[in-house]
């Protein structure tokens, strides 16, 4: 998918290297990401960048990060355990040698034919992950091949500031447009705001953030 086409202000990447899953990247250069490779493919891109704000355009055909419901979908491909199959064989984990990604779709692909969505690296997406103790902190899912088996499952959930680079860290490419009025977590500012909306004691350990003005 033209993946030569954009370089992270780092190593270009390369038709050679397009097999390999992006590691070590931000939140912030996902949703970048998203927008150059629609912007490649004629697509109406999906966020609106202004400095630290990212605006998603709901009605956009382009390329954009999933929201965590949608990760989950897939990833799950219709199976209720932690796995769709056998770890070892469905996921990149610290079972595995190596020290960095793995080459995409060398373990077994899951019922909707999705490869690689538990280990091998974690995956971006839209979704807060606690707008009331963590702010702005967004969510990744589905461990990395630098993750105990334990930490690689459908339901594990993790998150860090949009602009962290952590090792292991991804995305994965989702697509669609949404129709307006949806009040869902993910898809609502209202909803996040209503849940970042603590009132009362806090729980130790604690620390609220705003969310930012507009996302």
């Amino acid at each position: 998918m033209a993946l030569e086409a954009f370089s992270l202000g780092r190593t270009p990447v390369t038709v050679d290297t397009c097999d390999l899953p992006l590691s070590g990247i931000t939140w912030k250069q996902a949703v970048s990401i998203c927008n150059e490779l629609s912007e490649a493919h004629g697509l109406s891109t999906a966020y609106r960048i202004s400095g630290d704000e990212v605006q998603w355009k709901l009605e956009s055909d382009g390329f954009r990060l999933p929201t965590e419901a949608e990760w989950e979908y897939g990833c799950r491909a219709g199976t209720k355990g932690p796995h769709y199959g056998p770890l070892s064989g469905v996921a990149w984990t610290t079972l595995d040698a190596g020290e960095g990604p793995h080459r995409v779709a060398l373990k077994e692909p899951n019922a909707f034919g999705l490869y690689d969505t538990l280990g091998n690296v974690w995956e971006w997406c839209w979704d807060y992950l606690d707008p009331a103790r963590y702010g702005n902190y967004r969510v990744f899912r589905g461990g990395s091949w630098a993750d105990k088996p334990w930490s690689v499952r459908a339901s594990v959930r993790r998150g860090s500031a949009p602009d962290a680079l952590l090792e292991g860290s991804g995305l994965r490419l989702a697509r669609g447009a949404l129709r307006s009025g949806r009040e869902v977590q993910g898809w609502s500012e209202a909803r996040d705001r209503e849940r970042a909306a603590v009132s009362g004691p806090l729980p130790l350990g604690w620390t609220p953030l705003s969310l930012p003005g507009s996302r």
